[in-house]
């Protein structure tokens, strides 16, 4: 916490707006479109998977419908297309950003396309914060006039260009989960250029009531807006959002400099014009070059110093949710499962806690 968060936090009690409507919810949509982008229009919701949902409804994704997702991600960027009773169509990463190849993206369109599916949307992810290749994907996107839902939820403040990410899109997504570089304890928003997108959104959140002085409704709705106390911690975040991103970005810079002498340890880069927020610090370990020693060698080894460290997203077409649904790669994401690890990377680690993570895998090495 920076510390404003219980003023406004306090503010909503005082004033007795606690409902997922108030002044905090207002203030924190305005607080994001002033940081993204001031065309960009802002939907505060109760979670990021609920602005994915959202976003399929919003661009009429229903049963049979095919959606193109990125497999190396968390599987709530997936989960809202089966909501809709879709199918999920995942494509593999690239080996620069670990994000989805715009090659494989545009071979998977072509060959859904010949079997009579064209897909209704693409949904790319900006992994532990590395923007994904979105000029690339753009361009494919319309080329083949497929709408993008931009899904930016590990990504506040990581951006291409100067361009934010989660503005590149018909429509982003952004998630305030307690384990995001800002939280709201629990919390989402929806993200687009298009006012009717958001407004619409926006409808859709708070059960879709009919502007009638009784409770009518004319289709189904959802319970998935921000309430004002949770708004009201993230307009305190808001503020402190450029210093988390320095504060995990000096995590990397750390964990860069001291583990990138060691044989079979590399770090993904920045390319030129991308700037990533590193909401995680992520390691890929090479028992080829590493004289046989595994990810889970130092996750184990972490453990047992009782610090938390976790393998890279299980790509989506590996889930056993997910094993009978298209994909299209080369196993790029798999390699990268199989020797990614996530670092300890909190924004209020001390210098003190990333010597220790560095002792220990020091020691796996010096065995």
């Amino acid at each position: 916490m920076g510390g404003n968060e219980r003023k406004f936090v306090t503010e909503a009690f005082d004033t007795n707006w606690v409902a997922p409507l108030g002044p905090n919810v207002n203030g924190l949509e305005q607080d994001i479109a002033s940081y993204l982008d001031d065309e960009m229009h802002v939907a505060a919701l109760s979670s990021g998977t609920a602005a994915l949902h959202l976003a399929l409804i919003l661009l009429n994704i229903e049963d049979g419908d095919e959606v193109i997702c990125q497999s190396m991600t968390f599987s709530a960027s997936a989960n809202p297309i089966r909501y809709q009773k879709a199918v999920p169509v995942f494509v593999d990463s690239e080996n620069e950003t670990w994000n989805m190849d715009p090659e494989f993206l545009e071979e998977t369109i072509k060959e859904r396309i010949k079997k009579g599916k064209k897909p209704k949307a693409i949904i790319p992810v900006h992994l532990y914060g590395m923007p994904a290749k979105m000029l690339e994907v753009m361009a494919i996107a319309n080329k083949y006039e497929i709408p993008v839902v931009e899904d930016a939820a590990e990504a506040l403040g990581s951006s291409i260009n100067g361009k934010k990410c989660g503005t590149f899109g018909q429509i982003g997504i952004l998630s305030f989960n307690g384990n995001k570089i800002i939280t709201t304890s629990g919390g989402g928003a929806l993200v687009s250029k298009n006012k009717e997108l958001v407004d619409k959104a926006t409808f859709l959140a708070t059960q879709a009531r009919d502007p009638a002085p009784h409770y009518q409704h004319s289709q189904i709705g959802y319970n998935y807006r921000m309430s004002n106390i949770c708004a009201g911690i993230g307009r305190g975040q808001m503020e402190v959002l450029p210093e988390r991103i320095e504060q995990r970005r000096a995590n990397f810079t750390f964990y860069h400099k001291e583990l990138s002498y060691f044989p079979g340890i590399k770090f993904v880069q920045e390319p030129e014009g991308f700037y990533s927020n590193r909401w995680l610090t992520t390691i890929l370990i090479d028992p080829e070059k590493s004289g046989g020693i595994t990810r889970e060698d130092i996750r184990i080894v972490l453990e047992k110093e009782n610090i938390e460290s976790r393998p890279l997203w299980k790509p989506m077409h590996l889930q056993p949710v997910f094993k009978d649904f298209p994909y299209y790669g080369e196993k790029v994401s798999e390699g990268l499962f199989e020797k990614g690890l996530c670092l300890p990377s909190g924004s209020n680690l001390t210098k003190e806690e990333l010597e220790r993570v560095l002792k220990c895998i020091q020691g796996v090495f010096k065995k």
